[in-house]
């Protein structure tokens, strides 16, 4: 019988470690099969709150905000690129030209993952078609047009999309719950919380995943504490 265990994914759009980390939580929790039944819910993280409207150039904003040159970051690119790759993710070979404000698809995210959000059980996709908009093919998180037709794309009523865009809905929620997980101690992204009390951070690979999580299943089925 399977172990029920709730993930929490704090992430960003922003974030390509967090397009690697939830590639790789995916297929070790396809790897566990039937050892885990495990609830995925998407929160809130915004490497960039500051960020003003049509974005920074993606080099100026790396060495301004980590001093890092532009050899570097074509390191990096290639690294990430690379663990895309083996993941079936693709990075665009040009990397991204620009880095956006994000908290309107935090919005969004937050809706999809309502109870009465129909079609339901959409959160997930709307996550991965917001990264892939974004890394696979530079598009602006940040765009409305971008975000609603991502909405659209996985089923979700775009007009209500459209709707939520042009107001404040779910807009503090998102942010009570980014403050949350600031004061939980939780400072970079990808951080996966497993039943309120085991944190796996940072893009792991596969085997460290499916490794974690089987433990943490079978400690719970030893009559752990309930997940919150």
């Amino acid at each position: 019988m399977a172990t029920a265990i709730k993930i929490d994914f704090v992430s960003d759009i922003s974030c390509p470690w967090c397009a690697i980390g939830l590639a790789a939580l995916e297929q070790a929790l396809a790897h566990l099969g039937d050892e885990v039944a495990a609830e995925l819910r998407f929160q809130p993280f915004e490497l960039n709150p500051g960020m003003p409207p049509g974005g920074q150039d993606i080099n100026e904003h790396l060495t301004q905000k980590y001093g890092s040159t532009p050899a570097q970051q074509g390191q990096i690119r290639d690294l990430i690129r690379a663990r895309g790759a083996e993941l079936g993710f693709v990075f665009r070979r040009e990397g991204r030209d620009r880095i956006y404000n994000t908290f309107d698809a935090h919005r969004l995210l937050h809706w999809a993952g309502l109870p009465d959000t129909r079609p339901a059980g959409l959160q997930l996709a709307l996550k991965k078609a917001l990264l892939t908009a974004y890394f696979s093919r530079g598009e602006s998180p940040a765009a409305h047009q971008v975000l609603a037709r991502a909405c659209a794309e996985v089923g979700l009523d775009a007009a209500r999309a459209r709707e939520i865009l042009s107001g404040d809905d779910y807009a503090a929620a998102v942010r009570e719950q980014e403050s949350y997980y600031q004061a939980a101690g939780i400072h970079s992204v990808p951080a996966v919380i497993v039943n309120d009390r085991h944190l796996i951070s940072g893009g792991q690979p596969v085997e460290v995943f499916e490794r974690a999580l089987r433990q943490i299943a079978l400690e719970h089925g030893k009559g752990g504490p309930e997940p919150a």
